[in-house]
């Protein structure tokens, strides 16, 4: 089972992606970065991803009453030049983390890069 670095190599790989990071969204821990730097660099970019994982989890509306946990699979945010995909990743001790892509809109297919997003995130370990 691939770790942090290799899945990150992995993402690079999926067409358009420009960089890749994996956050932990409730501290904005950045636990690795691959690629460009999207703005202000990768630090910036896991403090961004860490506020709209918590905005989506805080809102409510995406929350399972009966379970408390966020069902949702991805946020996808599109920009002018770039989308921006975020994964909540299901992880064997307690714990809020996301990979994060950054594409360029020319280049990349949304859900060719969703579904390669979801694999990586499907196989990743962190221990």
């Amino acid at each position: 089972m691939p770790g942090i670095d290799e899945c990150l190599s992995e993402a690079l790989a999926i067409p358009g992606v420009l960089g890749a990071s994996v956050v932990d969204w409730s501290s904005g821990l950045l636990l690795g970065a691959v690629g460009q730097e999207p703005g202000h660099g990768h630090e910036a970019a896991a403090a961004d991803t860490t506020e709209a994982a918590r905005a989506v989890v805080e809102s409510g509306t995406f929350t399972a009453k009966e379970s408390g946990r966020v069902p949702v699979e991805d946020i996808i945010i599109t920009a002018p030049g770039s989308y921006h995909l975020i994964r909540f990743l299901d992880t064997s001790f307690d714990s809020d983390v996301v990979l994060y892509l950054w594409l360029d809109r020319s280049m990349a297919n949304l859900a060719v890069a969703r579904l390669g997003l979801q694999s990586i995130a499907e196989r990743l370990v962190l221990v």
